[in-house]
């Protein structure tokens, strides 16, 4: 089943999150939330209340490579100062998600240690303190291989599906779908990309009307990273 309509609702006046922010309690207090919606939470406010902020010389123009290098499980390719990398989650992307937009110069923001786990906090403090079942998803931008542009995707999700298996239901002619597995949660993160901007300021994003048998328990780690054995690439 479809959704035949999707709200995307910014929340506004959302504070500045520094190293021991709850963000969980801040986002029950200020989200007009209901049952069944899902948040949408950007990597950058969840890695800040999480202290994943490190100092790197601004005068240094290796200094990031360094440290996307420091946060890599491997390096994959090279050109100039890009890198393409393998994080430690096991996501492919450039520099690590090392990031210098939107923080204090002189400093760098990395990825949650567990994205998914975030998301959970998340979810979990709302449902204690809103009595709410919604779903979370920690969105950041990554490119893609093949096609020019940027889009926010999935990170970390809990309470919403990453991946929809459409696998033998049928299309709208009938026919047996074989292949067609859905990640759904990139798809969230994408729409409420729509409303965040990147220079609006707006780091949480309602998204409600989505497919209430969507909400379930989930980890973009366990259903959406392709483990190397399926990877034709590396």
């Amino acid at each position: 089943m479809t959704p035949s309509s999707l709200e995307l609702i910014a929340v506004a006046g959302f504070p500045e999150i520094v190293p021991g922010s709850h963000l969980g309690e801040l986002v029950a207090q200020l989200a007009p939330l209901a049952g069944g919606d899902v948040v949408v939470v950007t990597q950058k406010i969840v890695s800040k209340a999480e202290g994943r902020l490190v100092p790197v010389d601004p005068r240094d123009p290796e200094a990031k490579l360094r440290l996307a290098e420091s946060e890599a499980r491997r390096v994959l390719r090279r050109r100039g100062d890009l890198v393409i990398t393998e994080t430690t989650h096991g996501f492919v992307c450039a520099n690590s998600g090392v990031d210098l937009s939107n923080v204090d110069e002189g400093f760098a923001v990395l990825l949650p240690v567990d994205p998914d786990r975030s998301a959970r906090g998340i979810r979990d403090a709302v449902r204690a303190t809103r009595g709410l079942e919604i779903g979370v998803v920690i969105s950041d931008t990554f490119g893609r291989t093949w096609r020019r542009g940027l889009v926010d995707v999935a990170i970390g999700c809990a309470g919403v599906a990453a991946v929809v298996d459409l696998r033998g239901s049928l299309d709208g002619s009938g026919r047996l779908l074989a292949a067609t597995e859905m990640c759904v949660a990139d798809e969230i993160a994408a729409a409420a990309e729509l409303v965040m901007g990147k220079a609006a300021k707006v780091p949480v994003v309602i998204v409600r009307g989505v497919d209430q048998v969507w909400l379930r328990e989930s980890s973009v780690a366990a259903e959406i990273v392709r483990p190397p054995g399926e990877d034709l690439f590396r």
